[in-house]
């Protein structure tokens, strides 16, 4: 019994040290590649505890804005995994010089089609590093506009208003100019066009829309709403209401949407014209023909 229990061991044994393949004058066992693979596997989701355990733990009593947070454990993460990596590879006895030849293999292969790929990843490394877009921030670029879920190595997730993910590569960051509501911190200043007759008082109307403005919720009090003669229409005197929010800087229309619906009450209560468009029609000559 001991001997057949000794031979399957060794049967085993023998299987677990079987070459696979060989890189130059290192050879890869199973069990090298098992205990490698392994372990880069149990680093990656060390590394994702620690990058949770950073931002929900850690960098959260240091009052520091969530964007911020998540861009310094994202690159924590990031230098675990390259650390790690290496450190698994030498103690899984493989031998690192011989990796210079995947390494070439590798810019072969971004030579011929891997271009993008390596790309979006610097593209990525610069924006955790410098920042000009964060987790939390408002953004437009080009003709999406929507706020910044997630900052990975290769895109960037961006949530629209219809609660739709889009994601973006991040080179598109880098290569195109962007727009950045919470770049220096989330209050926003938005702007909303009103119109009314020409046969209403303009400081009474001032007086009514920044009264109505102040009611919604969302508006800050500080610095207060204001409201700007800008033009003499066609039809109406122009103005541009201005509010200041931060509780709807990622939801500028259902703030536009509540004002005016407080606006359009404040108006009816107090008996404020809204214009149309209209036009006066004056004609010169053929008008006797028109009778007949």
């Amino acid at each position: 019994m001991d001997v057949k229990v000794r031979t399957v061991a060794q049967q085993v044994l023998e299987i677990w040290q079987t070459e696979v393949f060989r890189l130059g004058d290192s050879k890869f066992t199973i069990s090298m590649v098992v205990t490698a693979l392994l372990s880069i596997i149990a680093l990656v989701v060390v590394s994702s505890m620690i990058k949770r355990l950073l931002v929900n733990r850690v960098l959260v009593r240091t009052k520091m804005d969530a964007g911020t947070a998540e861009s310094i454990a994202t690159i924590v993460r990031y230098s675990i995994l390259t650390i790690g990596t290496v450190v698994v590879l030498q103690t899984s006895g493989i031998n690192l010089s011989m990796l210079g030849v995947v390494f070439g293999a590798l810019g072969i292969g971004i030579g011929f089609g891997l271009q993008n790929v390596a790309k979006h990843f610097i593209s990525g490394i610069i924006i955790l590093i410098e920042r000009p877009i964060k987790v939390g921030d408002r953004i437009e670029v080009g003709d999406l506009a929507g706020r910044v879920e997630t900052i990975s190595a290769r895109a960037t997730v961006v949530i629209t208003n219809d609660n739709i993910a889009v994601i973006v590569p991040n080179s598109y960051f880098i290569d195109n100019q962007v727009v950045n509501w919470s770049y220096s911190e989330q209050r926003v200043r938005l702007n909303f066009p009103i119109g009314v007759s020409y046969n209403e008082d303009p400081a009474r109307v001032r007086k009514l829309v920044i009264e109505a403005a102040s009611t919604c919720e969302g508006v800050l009090s500080k610095p207060a709403p204001d409201l700007l003669f800008e033009n003499y229409g066609d039809s109406s005197l122009d103005f541009n209401l201005r509010v200041w929010t931060e509780d709807y800087a990622h939801m500028p229309l259902v703030l536009k949407s509540k004002v005016y619906y407080a606006v359009f009450e404040k108006f009816k209560e107090h008996g404020i014209e809204i214009p149309f468009p209209q036009r006066d029609l004056h004609l010169r000559s053929g008008f006797e023909q028109l009778k007949n």
